[in-house]
């Protein structure tokens, strides 16, 4: 999907600017809205790909001037409403109306240090072995989904290397759209700046990205 989220070599909003000594959070609200996402998330009805895409549906003039934790809240609303917990009327008015649906788990106070250490591990077998290895040349797909996909807009189309296979991992553009996990290789691919930005590119500069196996084709 080309949504707001995905900036990646857009011009006009300047420089990645961090702040220095930044705290964990900027505002006591902030905190909430951390622990009922990942509260809701416990429950079982969505993965973490369906919230991501829930995100990037924001529409750009709301997503572009919210901060990070309100873009988190309006992604989760959707959710809620989506899967049955509340609805429209409830979320605006913070009262509940009806019973709404029934999670499949709840996470309770005293379980959230073991769940968080835990982790959400998305490490899975392929049905296969890995079609490419370090040093082999590939092009990205050139594709503009309508869907979730974890590939930058700016590196569709364009040839790199493969420096190191990760792994087997969920395929998101699947698991966000309830298709099911549908694991698939992960590779490091190292792209040259001038590929990506042509000419005018610093010399030397290379940009690195994780792509699924279904995303490259070889060069």
């Amino acid at each position: 999907m080309n949504g707001p989220h995905d900036l990646g070599g857009q011009h006009g909003f300047g420089p990645v600017a961090p702040e220095k000594d930044e705290p964990t959070f900027h505002a006591e609200w902030e905190k909430r809205a951390l622990g009922l996402t990942l509260s809701c998330g416990a429950f079982g009805a969505w993965t973490i790909d369906e919230s991501r895409h829930a995100r990037e549906n924001i529409p750009p003039a709301t997503y572009l001037s919210a901060s990070y934790y309100e873009i988190w809240l309006r992604a989760l609303q959707t959710l809620l409403e989506r899967h049955g917990f509340a609805s429209t009327k409830e979320l605006a008015s913070g009262v509940m109306t009806g019973p709404g649906a029934t999670p499949k788990r709840v996470l309770k106070a005293d379980m959230v240090e073991g769940v968080l250490a835990k982790g959400g591990p998305c490490d899975r077998p392929a049905a296969g072995p890995a079609i490419y290895k370090p040093g082999d040349r590939v092009r990205t797909r050139n594709f503009n989904p309508e869907t979730h996909t974890r590939l930058p807009r700016y590196v569709r189309g364009r040839v790199g290397t493969v420096e190191a296979v990760q792994g087997s991992f969920v395929f998101p553009d699947d698991n966000a759209h309830g298709k099911g996990e549908n694991p698939q290789w992960v590779y490091t691919v190292v792209f040259d700046a001038a590929e990506i930005w042509g000419e005018g590119a610093q010399k030397g500069l290379t940009v690195s990205i994780d792509a699924w196996e279904s995303y490259l084709e070889p060069a």
